[in-house]
């Protein structure tokens, strides 16, 4: 009997195993999952006990967060390879429902202030910088450039093979597509998203995933490559430029500004003086010549006379 029952043992485990392995979040691969019972898992963020929805998108924040992580605790997931703004990535502060809060700070105690896709929109401080509020990213550019192919597509079809990637694969309505204009091998996608409710995904978290996924580093769980295909044919996207314009303008300060213009006026000023200069230099040269080659001939002229 004791053969038969490490057997029937045997196949438990490996049961309970492949339903363990079974229970993963399709839409968050750095997502910790438990089955609470069979056919119902529950997964939660990394190091975190916040749940997560896996029928729609992580929100961004948590995201950035997630890959904070230290990789001995991700694993068999790769490094980050980044983001596209010009801070990098940094481990945000969240607001409960995954929205970013409006100031964030680093490790120094340097300090800034962001819009809902956690791009900075003003100056860094310290810490006494106030954010009265989280401004809103209403509008989204995204540039993709596509390798070139031996057949033309047709712009009504790209047009319609993204409209129909952003719907199926990044959860997003119709509706935020404001425009998609293609002009070889250049595309530009429009996101247009004034006021988002609570069942929509954010466009800014939609950005974010097809930023992933152009960069080999997919936060779907299957990891799986980004292929779009127009009528059959491969539409294969090489580079990728992301563009946030807010309801309201970025606060920055005019120092920079100020900087950058005192050194061009600087410039002209100088090359300007240099220019004047030379012209006078040139002009005192030539009066010279000039004034010798006169006097020249005056002692010339007036040689005969004292004979």
């Amino acid at each position: 009997m004791e053969p038969l029952s490490g057997v029937v043992l045997g196949l438990i485990l490996a049961v309970a195993s492949a339903a363990h392995n079974s229970c993963t979040c399709a839409t968050n691969k750095w997502a910790v999952c438990t089955q609470d019972s069979p056919g119902h898992c529950t997964c939660r963020l990394a190091s975190s006990d916040h749940p997560v929805d896996c029928s729609t998108l992580t929100a961004k924040c948590f995201l950035m967060k997630a890959e904070m992580i230290p990789r001995k605790e991700k694993r068999l997931w790769r490094p980050p390879q980044g983001l596209s703004d010009s801070d990098g990535i940094y481990n945000p502060d969240c607001e409960d429902s995954g929205a970013f809060k409006a100031r964030q700070c680093n490790q120094s105690s340097t300090c800034w202030c962001v819009n809902t896709a956690g791009v900075r929109r003003t100056e860094k401080g310290d810490r006494s910088l106030s954010c009265r509020e989280l401004v809103r990213t209403r509008w989204i550019y995204i540039e993709l450039t596509h390798q070139r192919s031996s057949s033309a597509f047709n712009v009504p079809e790209v047009a319609k093979a993204l409209t129909q990637l952003f719907e199926s694969r990044y959860k997003l309505h119709p509706k935020y597509i404001a425009a998609i204009k293609y002009d070889p091998p250049l595309i530009q996608i429009h996101l247009d998203q004034n006021k988002k409710p609570r069942w929509d995904v954010d466009i800014a978290d939609v950005a974010y995933y097809l930023e992933k996924d152009v960069n080999n580093d997919s936060v779907f769980h299957s990891n799986s490559k980004l292929t779009v295909s127009v009528n059959g044919d491969a539409l294969a996207i090489e580079k990728l430029w992301i563009y946030y314009v807010d309801e309201k303008p970025p606060q920055f300060c005019m120092k920079q500004l100020a900087a950058g213009i005192a050194a061009v006026v600087t410039v002209v000023v100088l090359t300007a003086g240099i220019g004047i200069a030379v012209l006078l230099l040139l002009r005192w040269l030539h009066t010279r010549k000039y004034k010798k080659f006169e006097c020249k001939e005056m002692r010339e002229i007036k040689a005969p006379t004292l004979e």
